[in-house]
């Protein structure tokens, strides 16, 4: 494989959003022992890579450039978990976020919804929070008694949050989360794929020589679904 190239979207600086990135050719990866080179058929955008490329995980990643870059899936899995499911969107989302099984639905720009609280008055056990900007001040009256706050996309504020929580031994806590991806794991998603029992939304697709618009459709936050990049 050595001498080939291929086709790659790059970031040499924090900043800049979708007019940060590059489009290069970069060496095709050689790999190692008991490694394997594969070919990417397609892949996604999700809020932590435009996080990453802001800035707001640095305590986290190497200042190392270049680099090359769940909601509604969380709603249907905490449902086949046999779970009550509160979930927030935009007016225009809801009928859809009912459609996968929510049982309750908050509108995020209402009062009720910015203060996340339960239309059946319920106290929450576990939090998966995808979005930004919402302060630790606004789950804690929402948590049961060891409520926790599972934040998928965290930012400084998370992690000083949790270490404030660990240190006063609190039993509501913020968890920051970062995933490695583990084969069973990817297995039994596929498999309640397969079996339609878990139903993956598309938002829209982008070739990847325009990518920057997948990359800007994600900054948006307007998504509905995955934002899909195919070379």
């Amino acid at each position: 494989m050595a001498g080939k190239l291929m086709h790659a979207l790059q970031y040499s600086k924090y900043g800049g959003g979708a007019d940060g990135l590059k489009h290069v050719e970069v060496p095709v990866p050689t790999p190692h022992k008991d490694e394997i080179l594969l070919k990417l058929e397609a892949t996604s955008i999700n809020p932590v890579d435009w996080k990453i490329q802001k800035g707001g995980l640095r305590p986290l990643f190497p200042r190392k450039f270049p680099h090359i870059p769940v909601g509604h899936l969380a709603v249907q899995l905490a449902k086949l978990g046999n779970t009550h499911v509160t979930a927030t969107c935009g007016a225009r989302n809801i009928e859809f976020v009912k459609s996968l099984g929510a049982d309750e639905v908050l509108d995020y720009r209402t009062p009720e919804g910015a203060a996340l609280k339960s239309p059946s008055g319920r106290k929450y056990d576990a939090v998966i929070h995808c979005a930004t900007g919402i302060p630790w001040s606004t789950f804690e009256p929402n948590l049961s008694e060891n409520g926790k706050v599972i934040d998928i996309t965290p930012g400084p504020n998370a992690f000083l949050t949790f270490a404030v929580k660990k240190v006063t031994c609190s039993k509501k806590q913020l968890i920051p989360l970062f995933l490695s991806p583990k084969a069973e794991n990817l297995d039994y998603l596929l498999k309640l794929v397969q079996e339609r029992k878990l139903k993956v939304v598309i938002d829209s697709q982008h070739p990847l020589s325009k990518a920057e618009d997948a990359w800007a459709r994600s900054i948006s936050g307007r998504a509905t679904g995955k934002i899909i990049v195919e070379p």
